[in-house]
């Protein structure tokens, strides 16, 4: 097969983003074999989070200290070593964002910017090369742009995208691999907790934490996720839905959830007080934390949010605050279930309820002021979404390559 080079900038409306910076050749191999569109409608009536996947998938290489062009391939199994280092080793870092059907009829996806910044945070921290610049955005966009199809049109639901990269160099020697791969796929979801939005109960770990200072807890590294199973399956015995995280040397600073930031609504003095945790080196930088916070700051009192802090918060503030009611509502977000209310708080053995243990008001209006935004339901005066823009994804990508056709796969 000789697969067809182009040049693609990705090129896309009404966005913040770094433009035409390190266009990176984009390859076209093979051609796929679409499920039916009834079958595929079908998951897309009902979608299961992480279970099905879009037609194709993304690859770039890096070897030789350079690397290669974005590969945009029918979705399949990779062909790997026994002894490909991430598997021993673990240097596997990723990325997740959120493509949504727009109320206009276009597809656009959310902050990929912040995404692409993260991503190549974490590939330094886990000694891995970073990608081009642009390379992420360019690669997203594309992969977007050829399986628009698979993008759920229901309320609640999006294309969830997941980005990743790991050392795929097959050697057992204990250092940085010298060969990576990066990959993109996507699979189409609903709402992460299901159709009906309800609170969530959250178990304090007593035991576990999931980073200590000077690890890898700010970054996107997939052993931090691996090392909180253990604590997810406690919870979920002590009735939870997630971890509540508290840090590594006094034990008694909330962080964050398994997979989640997470926020505090408090009255005090008379005034409402959203606070969250600040970025310590712990805990991740969320971009729903990020834009939460910015949607709060900007809302002019139209949130009845009077202001906005990042502070640390103890376990037993929370205690308290859920004991004498200045704790109003408490949320966690994050790319996956946006903003999921949190009513109960297991701790040590005892269940509390915060507030009357329903999704909160104010909980419920910043879901719907950044939904609201993420659906092209209200203007996007922050420049926040992207449009993907078929035209120019024709003009600039062109047509597919002949040849390896089928879900099938990819070398």
């Amino acid at each position: 097969m000789n697969p067809e080079v182009h040049d693609a900038t990705g090129r896309a409306r009404g966005c913040r983003r770094r433009d035409d910076v390190g266009v990176h050749p984009l390859v076209r191999v093979g051609r796929p074999t679409p499920l039916p569109d009834a079958e595929r409608q079908a998951i897309l009536d009902a979608p299961v989070f992480g279970e099905s996947f879009s037609d194709h998938m993304v690859l770039m290489r890096w070897a030789d200290g350079a690397w290669g062009p974005i590969e945009v391939h029918p979705f399949g199994p990779l062909s790997l070593s026994p002894a490909t280092l991430a598997l021993h080793y673990g240097q596997s870092i990723f990325e997740a964002f959120k493509a949504y059907a727009q109320a206009d009829g276009s597809v656009a996806v959310f902050r990929i910017e912040a995404n692409a910044t993260r991503m190549n945070r974490s590939a330094e921290r886990l000694a891995m090369p970073p990608l081009p610049e642009g390379a992420f955005e360019q690669s997203c966009v594309a992969l977007v742009d050829a399986d628009r199809a698979w993008v759920p049109t229901s309320d609640g639901s999006a294309l969830y995208v997941r980005p990743f990269l790991f050392g795929v160099e097959a050697h057992l020697s204990v250092r940085p691999a010298n060969e990576y791969l990066y990959a993109v796929i996507a699979s189409p979801v609903a709402s992460y907790f299901g159709p009906v939005l309800g609170a969530i109960s959250v178990a304090v770990e007593p035991v576990d934490v999931r980073a200590t200072p000077g690890g890898t807890g700010a970054v996107k590294f997939a052993g931090n996720y691996a090392a909180g199973f253990r604590a997810h399956g406690r919870a979920d015995a002590a009735g939870g839905d997630q971890v509540l995280w508290l840090d590594a040397v006094e034990h008694r600073w909330v962080e964050e959830l398994n997979a989640m930031n997470v926020m505090f609504l408090w009255e005090r003095d008379g005034h409402t007080v959203l606070t969250t945790p600040p970025l310590s080196g712990t805990i991740l930088e969320g971009v729903t934390r990020a834009s939460l916070l910015e949607v709060a700051r900007d809302s002019g009192g139209e949130l009845r949010i009077d202001e906005v802090v990042e502070e640390p918060t103890s376990i037993e503030d929370v205690r308290d605050g859920i004991e004498d009611g200045t704790l109003l509502e408490m949320f966690a977000c994050g790319t996956a279930a946006v903003i999921v209310p949190i009513g109960r708080l297991i701790d040590a053995g005892v269940t509390r309820v915060v507030g009357t243990g329903d999704p909160g008001g104010l909980t419920m209006a910043l879901r719907s002021a950044l939904l609201d935004i993420q659906y092209g339901r209200t203007a996007d005066t922050r420049g926040w979404m992207r449009t993907v823009d078929p035209a120019d994804q024709r003009r600039h990508v062109g047509r597919m390559s002949g040849g390896n056709g089928g879900r099938s796969a990819a070398d």
